[in-house]
């Protein structure tokens, strides 16, 4: 059997977890933790935009963009 190694992150949430006693108090964490990759998300395309390399053009193409599974061919 294999045997899984946590990182450092991955055991201070565990120790968070440990201390959920309830649905609401789950959702909260749940809440947190999604708040806190989209704001990462956020200063991500803040330096995409500030450094050039997204653009209006680049939102344009990729609207027009199919990026769909052709399931029949």
């Amino acid at each position: 059997m294999e045997r899984t190694v946590f990182n450092k992150a991955q055991l201070e949430i565990l120790d968070m977890i440990a201390n959920v006693r309830s649905d609401e108090e789950l959702d909260a964490l749940k809440h947190a933790i999604s708040e806190f990759y989209a704001r990462r998300a956020d200063e991500e395309m803040e330096k995409l935009w500030q450094s050039g390399k997204w653009n209006e053009q680049t939102l344009k193409d990729l609207s027009n963009s199919h990026y769909r599974t052709p399931y029949k061919q």
